[in-house]
C-alpha cells in the first residue's frame, strides 16, 4: 500500500491543520440562537466512546493536525472528560488542545483542564444582565459563569477569549459593556455573526442581525482598535484588533459579512462520529463506521479522513433570508 501523507490537503490546496471534536450534543443551557428549548439528543450508544474520540484525535495529529478544540453541546458536562484530556495532551506534535465551553462548570474544574493539558480557552458570555443572560440562555447563572471566567484567569491558561454572539433588539447595547469587561480583566473576546444553522422559532434572523462592521463602529465611539492583520496570522477565523493602550484583542467572526472561506483550514467531527468538511455545507463522512469495523486499523482511519479532503467545499452559502439549507443545530454540529 502506498506512504500515507503526513498532512492534510483539500483540492483547493488548503491545508488542514485545526480540527474541532465534539464530544457531545447535550447542554445544560438552551442559548436562543444554537438550539430549540425542547431538544432530542443522540442516543448515547450512538455517540462516540472517549476512546474512541481519542483514536480519532490520534489519527488527525499524525496527519499534521497541529490544533484540537474540544467542542460540544457542552463538554464539561460529558462524564468523565478529563480522562479524555489528560491523554490529547500528550499527543506528540499537538501545540494546541483548547475547548469551548459555557462556563457553567468552569468554576470547579478551570484549574484541572489546565493541569491536564487545555492550553486556550472560549467561553460564552452574550450578556452582564443577569435576567437577560437567563433568557438568553434559558437556563443560565450569570454569576456562576463570571465566576468560572475568573477561575480560568486564575489556572493561567495561555489564552482567553469570550464568545458574544449580539441580536439586534436583545443585547447590542451591552456591545461595550462586554469589552470593558474583557479589557478590565486583560482577555481577549470575539464578537460572532449568528450562524443559520437549524430551525429556530425564538426571533427572526433576518431582523436580529448586527454585522461586524456596526459593532466595530459601536466599540469605535469607546476605544480606538488597531488591527492586528489577516485571519491566518491568528487564532481561527477572527479578525482581530488590539485596543490601543492594553493587552485585550478583540475579533469579529463574520460569515456573513467578511466570508473567510478561502482561510479555511479546519474540520468538525460531531459527537456521533460524522466528519463535517463545512460548517455551512452537509458534505460529510462517517469515521464511526471505520472505526467500529471489525477488522478496524489506524491506517483505515487516517485514509478515510485523508480521501474526505477530496469533498471539502470551496465555501459555504449562508444566507439569512432563506430557509436554512442545514437544519442541524449547532449543538450538532459541534460549536
Amino acid at each position: 500500500m502506498s506512504e500515507l501523507p503526513q498532512v492534510l490537503i483539500d483540492r483547493f490546496q488548503r491545508r488542514v491543520d485545526y480540527v474541532r471534536l465534539s464530544v457531545t450534543d447535550r447542554c445544560d443551557f438552551r442559548c436562543v440562537y444554537c438550539m430549540a428549548e425542547d431538544m432530542t439528543f443522540t442516543p448515547k450508544r450512538q455517540v462516540l466512546t472517549l476512546e474512541e474520540i481519542q483514536e480519532i484525535a490520534r489519527a488527525f495529529v499524525e496527519l499534521g493536525v497541529h490544533k484540537i478544540r474540544l467542542t460540544g453541546g457542552e463538554p464539561l458536562i460529558r462524564n468523565n472528560i478529563l480522562a479524555l484530556i489528560e491523554p490529547l495532551g500528550q499527543l506528540p506534535g499537538l501545540d494546541q488542545l483548547a475547548i469551548t465551553t459555557n462556563g457553567s462548570r468552569l468554576h470547579r474544574m478551570a484549574a484541572e483542564l489546565h493541569q491536564s493539558g487545555v492550553n486556550r480557552i472560549n467561553i460564552s458570555l452574550d450578556s452582564l444582565q443577569p435576567g437577560r443572560f437567563r433568557q438568553l440562555t434559558r437556563h443560565g447563572d450569570l454569576k456562576q459563569v463570571i465566576a468560572g471566567i475568573d477561575a480560568a484567569i486564575d489556572a493561567g491558561f495561555e489564552q482567553i477569549r469570550i464568545n458574544a454572539v449580539i441580536l439586534k433588539g436583545r443585547n447590542e447595547d451591552e456591545v461595550l459593556d462586554l469589552v470593558n469587561f474583557a479589557c478590565q480583566r486583560k482577555i481577549d473576546i470575539a464578537f460572532i455573526e449568528e450562524m443559520p444553522l437549524g430551525l429556530i422559532d425564538d426571533h427572526d434572523r433576518a431582523l436580529s442581525f448586527c454585522s461586524s462592521e456596526a459593532l466595530r463602529d459601536i466599540i469605535s465611539t469607546q476605544h480606538t482598535l488597531e488591527p492586528l492583520g489577516d485571519p491566518k496570522d491568528a487564532d481561527g477565523p477572527a479578525r482581530y484588533f488590539r485596543i490601543l493602550g492594553g493587552p485585550t484583542r478583540i475579533g469579529f467572526i463574520s460569515p456573513h459579512s467578511h466570508n473567510f472561506c478561502h482561510l479555511c483550514n479546519r474540520v468538525r467531527v460531531t459527537a456521533e462520529g460524522q466528519l463535517l468538511l463545512c460548517l455551512g455545507n452537509e458534505h460529510s463522512v462517517d469515521l464511526r463506521r471505520v472505526i467500529r469495523a471489525r477488522d478496524y486499523k489506524l491506517d483505515m482511519l487516517k485514509r478515510t479522513i485523508i480521501e474526505a479532503m477530496s469533498i471539502k467545499p470551496e465555501s459555504h452559502h449562508f444566507d439569512l433570508d432563506e430557509t436554512p439549507d442545514i437544519v442541524r443545530f449547532m449543538n450538532t454540529t459541534g460549536g
